[in-house]
């Protein structure tokens, strides 16, 4: 079968029956997932996964990241085509963020066997390890160290809230592979992802085509005061850290406000101490995270949030420390893979525009090394990381039908 018209569809019902029985690794409380990098139900997702490439023909592969990479091959001796996302969800994550760029990759290698397609380039599934970067920051940090972003002495180093090492993790749930981190040279690669934001259901658009990701600063800022007794200190002898926060927090907003269109901004990580009820805050730290597809705005929106984090500790009498934590540059997908998914989605005859992801993404990092691309479908009100996360089989069914046409096109079929 080498037939590729509009006529070739993946078996919807197949990918979101895949989607459903991952979610039962890791439940979480209200309908989503608990499945955090390097946890057992991460392992336990990820030899489910394994079992299913297997059954599906591909040979397993796994490098010292933990990062797992699935081959169909090719007719040819040639670089892959890669395509993939990641299994790792939030601590109240969803079902879909991450799972459907890697089981509808499944879903592509599945069809090409129901049809007997062969291509001249290897085709990979992969998984990338702790894109989430929830329980070991930063996030995309595998695929960072496979970009050489980070060093793997830097990311088996993370360590999380309760101190275990990245590195003793993975060698704990048996995820250690042999094959050295960034050896394997590829050819493109593709990640399906839900949007994660509102824009496309609310255009009415069944598929996203991504241009540009978004750059991003998390910047942490820690601020010492004085504890003291909130009932017995005069107002004007007080040096109050979550004082500080709060004007810091407010500001971070009209610093993104005043940088429309295309930027964001918002502190989504505090905590003050000792986060007593009549105590007044002696220390407080906060993370800044500021994102735009622009670089001169983003680099001009740091420096405002620095300048003003510490006008604002002056005022207060406060101490001020500001670290970067996180960041990675705007990024702009390949011309031609971006013309690829767009002209998959026309062929297909689904409602499509152009994006920018607001998120970080694998795809982010693996774009330093190799052409890469993103395709989005929309998930309900926008609504991720969060349980009550919710796309539709047929948007997943959409954006894997486009998925398979670009990655067909890019691998060459063989008649």
């Amino acid at each position: 079968m080498t037939q590729t018209g509009a006529n070739l569809r993946v078996d919807g019902g197949r990918l979101w029956d895949s989607i459903m029985e991952m979610a039962k690794i890791g439940p979480g409380v209200a309908g989503g997932n608990n499945r955090q990098t390097l946890t057992d139900a991460d392992s336990e997702g990820r030899h489910l996964f394994r079992r299913w490439c297997e059954a599906a023909g591909m040979t397993m592969g796994v490098d010292t990241m933990g990062n797992m990479f699935a081959t169909r091959p090719g007719t040819e001796d040639l670089p892959a085509v890669y395509m993939g996302s990641h299994l790792d969800t939030q601590p109240t994550g969803g079902k879909y963020d991450g799972v459907l760029g890697v089981l509808g990759a499944l879903e592509v290698v599945r069809t090409m066997n129901d049809l007997g397609i062969r291509t001249r380039h290897p085709v990979v599934v992969t998984n990338w390890t702790n894109e989430e970067g929830t329980r070991f920051a930063p996030a995309m940090l595998a695929s960072g160290v496979f970009a050489g972003v980070h060093s793997e002495d830097f990311a088996k180093s993370r360590v999380d809230a309760e101190g275990r090492r990245f590195g003793d993790e993975l060698a704990r749930i048996g995820w250690v592979g042999e094959e050295r981190t960034g050896a394997r040279k590829i050819h493109a690669m593709f990640e399906l992802h839900i949007e994660q934001g509102p824009i496309l259901e609310a255009e009415g658009r069944d598929i996203g085509v991504v241009t540009h990701g978004q750059g991003l600063w998390w910047l942490q800022v820690t601020l010492t005061g004085r504890e003291a007794h909130t009932g017995s200190t005069p107002m004007r002898m007080r040096v109050n850290a979550g004082l500080g926060m709060a004007r810091i927090i407010e500001r971070v907003h009209e610093i993104a406000m005043s940088h429309q269109p295309d930027a964001v901004g918002a502190v989504g990580q505090a905590n003050v101490w000792p986060n007593s009820r009549n105590v007044i805050p002696g220390r407080a730290v906060f993370t800044v995270d500021i994102r735009s597809p622009e670089q001169a705005k983003l680099d001009t929106m740091r420096a405002e949030v620095e300048r003003h984090a510490r006008a604002v500790a002056a005022e207060l009498g406060l101490g001020c420390e500001i670290e970067a934590v996180g960041h990675f540059d705007p990024v702009t997908f390949d011309p031609v893979l971006v013309r690829r998914v767009r002209a998959a989605a026309e062929k297909l005859g689904y409602s499509h525009m152009d994006i920018v992801s607001g998120a970080g993404h694998d795809a982010c990092w693996i774009n330093r090394v190799a052409p890469t691309v993103m395709i989005m479908c929309p998930c309900v009100g926008g609504l991720s990381h969060n349980e009550a996360e919710e796309i539709s089989p047929a948007w997943a069914a959409a954006g894997t039908d486009v998925l398979l046409h670009a990655v067909l096109e890019t691998a060459g079929v063989v008649a």
